[in-house]
């Protein structure tokens, strides 16, 4: 795979406060974990602001406004914009890897295929960045392991058959296709996890 280009960045405001330990006395509340909450809408905030202008489009100040919080409280989160974006990818990861735990292979993969084809900001990128988002998962190889990996235990597959599953989502978010043809390619893919 092609290397992307670096994303522009934001540069570090010229201070910043320590980062908080993952347990600081008094950050947890009867509703859960304050800061894991601020994390989540942080992230939600770039789900916002990458949809609308794309990754490279997007910038710290922009995240931030869409997350509603001050630039500070999201560099208190993260230091840069490809460090929200990989935070954001492993959340999605755990989301879908979630949602399709004790399903059927052709239930996952149709639900995993159109959650694919559907993500707002998969959309944007794989239409107007795709080296973007490739650049992302190719960056690390241990980062499409982890994919292929994780795949491979929610599907309970082998590698070879989660591996190629990964590519098929992929292409997915480059070209989604319609739903029906989505359905039945998942469908077939799922012989392949569990032949008859």
């Amino acid at each position: 795979m092609a290397s992307a280009a670096p994303l522009p960045h934001d540069p570090a405001p010229p201070r910043r406060a320590p980062r908080a330990p993952a347990h600081v006395p008094g950050s947890h509340t009867r509703g859960g974990n304050a800061m894991g909450r601020t994390r989540a809408g942080l992230l939600d905030g770039a789900v916002r602001a990458f949809a609308e202008r794309g990754l490279r489009g997007s910038t710290m100040q922009s995240v931030a406004a869409a997350a509603g919080v001050a630039k500070a409280t999201l560099y208190n989160h993260f230091r840069t914009k490809d460090e929200v974006a990989r935070a954001l990818l492993a959340a999605e990861l755990d989301r879908l890897t979630a949602l399709v735990a004790g399903s059927a292979p052709g239930a996952a993969l149709t639900a995993l295929a159109d959650e694919v084809a559907g993500h707002p900001v998969l959309r944007r990128v794989g239409g107007d960045e795709p080296a973007v988002l490739t650049g992302l998962l190719a960056t690390s190889p241990e980062r499409w392991a982890e994919l292929v990996d994780r795949l491979a235990t929610a599907l309970g597959a082998d590698a070879d058959v989660a591996e190629l599953t990964a590519r098929w989502l992929l292409g997915l978010v480059l070209q989604p296709g319609e739903p029906a043809v989505r359905r039945a390619t998942a469908q077939r893919l799922a012989h392949l996890v569990r032949p008859d």
